[in-house]
Parts: structure tokens; sequence; C-alpha cells
């Protein structure tokens, strides 16, 4: 048994269709999911803003099979990968991933784990605290209060996720 937290994106087509099609791809296994944030795009690519969602799921799944489940999602949104953080239908990411022994940490090319660069995302943190306010997050210098990494964001970036959509307010 793994709990797993999921970050999921979308700016190009129907992105409340996109994020929707996450939360009923993992219903079976859904704890939580938040609300939709609006949030500008990170990384530098001039493009529309993002609609973002985190969920917490737990199952009989191991991390690779959660992102292997979330690539599917992607797949079937028709993802393409031309441009690094650039527009996308679905981006599905596993933040971090909890198991008997407690927070699974991976080096792995394929899936670091937790997410490299989740400390620095407003638009994972945000929504992540809305569902699990007391959630932690390992980081290179030890797990982390969420809100204490909230805090430390740049105010600008923070302030800038906006709630503008519920997709569900399921929560076991």
């Amino acid at each position: 048994m793994t709990r797993a937290v999921l970050s999921a994106g979308s700016n190009v087509g129907d992105p409340l269709a996109h994020l929707r099609s996450v939360v009923d791809g993992f219903a079976d296994e859904l704890v939580a999911a938040s609300a939709v944030y609006a949030t500008p795009p990170w990384g530098g690519v001039d493009q529309e803003d993002f609609l973002n969602i985190t969920l917490i799921v737990e199952g009989d799944a191991d991390a690779r099979e959660w992102l292997d489940r979330g690539f599917e999602l992607e797949n079937a949104a028709r993802r393409t990968r031309d441009i690094r953080w650039g527009p996308r239908t679905l981006d599905v990411d596993v933040i971090s991933v909890t198991d008997a022994s407690g927070v699974v940490v991976s080096d792995d090319p394929a899936l670091t784990l937790p997410h490299p660069r989740a400390a620095e995302r407003a638009f994972v943190l945000v929504p992540w605290l809305e569902v699990e306010p007391d959630a932690t997050l390992w980081t290179p210098s030890g797990e982390r209060r969420v809100t204490d990494l909230v805090d430390e964001l740049d105010a600008a970036e923070r302030d800038a996720v906006r709630v503008v959509d519920r997709l569900t307010g399921r929560t076991r």
C-alpha cells in the first residue's frame, strides 16, 4: 500500500475536461482532490495560464505504477513533449510517495522522488496544502512542512495561484 501526491496541469484544449479525466482516472484510489487553480506558466515559455490540481491517492501501486497511470492519462489526452515547460494538454507528475517504510526517495532519472522542483512551485504546494494542511515534503535538507515552503516562496508567485473551479468535493 502506498500513498502518493500527484499534481496535474493543463493549458491546451479543454483544461477542465483534462483535469476531470485525472480525477476520474484515479477515482478508485482518490483520497482527496484540490480545487482547480489557475496559475501563470512556469519556466519562461510564453503561453496561456495553466489550470492545476493536486490529488492524494492510496492504493496497491508502487511509485512507478503511479507514474505509468499518469502517462496513460497524458497519452489519452494526446500529450506531446515538444517544448520543455511548454503548453500541454495534460501533465501528471508524481510529487511524493510514501510506503510502509516512509518517504520513497529515488534518483532514478525516469522518476526522481520526491519531485526535485516541487518545493519551488507554488502551483504544486498551494493546492497540496488545501487537501493536506499538515503535509510535509522530503527535501535534500530534510523533511520540511509544506506550509513553511509556501511561506518561503516569492509572494507574487504564491499570490498568483488562485482558485477557479472545483471538480469534486469528494474526500474519504
